[in-house]
């Protein structure tokens, strides 16, 4: 039983709702597969290719190559740019399962159940507003040489200012001679 995909937002009927890729028959369970989906659901594309990247589950592998091939979809079939992709919805359906047996004491035997899964990926644009806040935020980080140098300077106030008040060299000497000649005497 799959239950109801909950993350496929706004599905109609004839409708067509985004760029889609489906690995069908993967030898996983979906239950595994749908950990890793979890991480990508609703993350713009470069993001989800990121996390899956550094994802150490054998899910990420195969769900990255099924991410891959949506957005070879989207490129070629719906000549869409692929920086302005999206995650919409991502699930994984069980697949047959295999059944095998492995002998057991006093002649009987016991089932192995080898599950396989269904995966699927779907991509759409990203909405006005949420490409005018990754837009801004790109901006943000690419201007700040000047930013960094004034918060530079400003880290370096209190560095100089520490030295000043710390006596020089010179300075010690003479008050250590100072304090030897007061001692002596």
């Amino acid at each position: 039983m799959t239950g109801p995909k909950l993350n496929e937002k706004n599905r109609e009927a004839g409708s067509k709702s985004g760029t889609l890729a489906r690995a069908r028959y993967v030898r996983m369970s979906a239950s595994k597969a749908r950990v890793v989906l979890n991480l990508i659901r609703d993350q713009e594309v470069m993001r989800a290719d990121e996390i899956l990247k550094f994802t150490d589950r054998e899910a990420a592998r195969v769900i990255r190559k099924v991410l891959a091939s949506a957005v070879a979809n989207a490129v070629n079939n719906d000549e869409l740019d692929a920086d302005d992709l999206y995650v919409k919805a991502c699930y994984a359906d069980e697949g047959p399962t295999l059944k095998r047996f492995t002998p057991r004491a006093r002649g009987r035997a016991g089932s192995i159940m080898k599950r396989t899964c269904h995966i699927t990926v779907i991509l759409d644009v990203l909405s006005e507003e949420r490409q005018a806040v990754r837009d801004a935020k790109s901006m943000a980080s690419r201007t700040p040489s000047s930013n960094r140098r004034a918060r530079v300077a400003a880290s370096r106030k209190p560095a100089e200012a520490a030295k000043a008040d710390e006596p020089t060299a010179e300075n010690t000497d003479a008050a250590e001679a100072a304090t030897t000649e007061e001692s002596e005497s």
